[in-house]
């Protein structure tokens, strides 16, 4: 499937900040379930753009600017090839053991509620056992904007019932672990089948299934990841992953607007020419 994207970040300060800088990642990297046919990182302000790797393996630019900026959107762009691997991710340029991702993190700590809804699920094959475990948080927190917060944990939202995707995979990320499994968050981008525009990127989590490798599971919506999901980064939950992280210095009462398209190329080509 040949997906375009169009993700543009604006930030809107009440005073002018001094100086910027962010941590975008943002940039897809080609693999074998996808190919990145043309990228680009823009902004409509004077900054610095430097692009390197994390050590998950993730495209990162840094972004600095160097003068007083009262707004300042960043815009990334592009095309990419999807294939549908039935969620199974193929093998990239792994840097890191899975068993990194083991390692609980503020927003995956385990406690009793964790602990005892995994527990119906450890008996079962390991990737049963993943199955069932997508399909019981998709039925137990429901999918409610404006509920969480970045900062809420899983086991704060599997007590509440309720979230938004980064808290679904947080969930699944948190159970897993607690069964063994290594588990990692995964940021991108989902192609809708009801609307182009969406308000923000997509996240699913990953579970290391032996003699598979990795495997996606995107418990917000109870299936695996198809030739509809464009993989952007990878961490052990969202602070690792998310698209833009930063801070700003001088000045005040910042805003965020975030607009993204995301299309079928091909089915919009055939519209044209229709």
């Amino acid at each position: 499937m040949r997906i375009q994207i169009d993700h543009a970040t604006t930030y809107a300060y009440d005073r002018a900040a001094r100086f910027i800088i962010q941590t975008l990642r943002m940039t897809p990297r080609s693999s074998e379930g996808q190919q990145v046919r043309r990228w680009q990182v823009e902004t409509d302000v004077d900054a610095r753009l430097r692009r390197s790797e994390d050590s998950f393996g993730n495209v990162v630019h840094t972004l600095y600017t160097e003068q007083p900026t009262a707004s300042l959107t960043v815009r990334v762009s592009g095309e990419v090839i999807t294939s549908d691997t039935a969620g199974v991710v193929p093998p990239d340029q792994e840097t890191l053991s899975p068993l990194v991702f083991l390692r609980d993190t503020a927003l995956t700590k385990r406690d009793r509620l964790i602990s005892v809804f995994a527990s119906e699920f450890s008996a079962h094959p390991p990737l049963e056992r993943l199955h069932r475990l997508t399909a019981a948080i998709h039925g137990s927190v429901a999918f409610e904007v404006g509920v969480t917060t970045p900062t809420h944990t899983a086991a704060e939202v599997l007590a509440l019932g309720r979230g938004v995707c980064q808290d679904h995979a947080h969930v699944f990320i948190a159970c897993a672990r607690q069964m063994g499994v290594p588990a990692r968050y995964v940021s991108g981008h989902l192609l809708r089948r009801d609307t182009e525009n969406q308000e923000a990127a997509h996240a699913w989590a990953e579970g290391w299934v032996e003699g598979l490798g990795w495997v996606g599971f995107d418990p917000a919506n109870g299936v695996c990841p198809t030739d509809r999901y464009v993989r952007v980064a990878t961490g052990l939950d969202y602070l690792g992953a998310a698209p833009v992280r930063g801070a700003s210095y001088g000045g005040g009462g910042e805003r965020l607007a975030v607009r993204l398209t995301v299309r079928d190329a091909d089915m919009q080509q055939s519209q044209q020419q229709a």
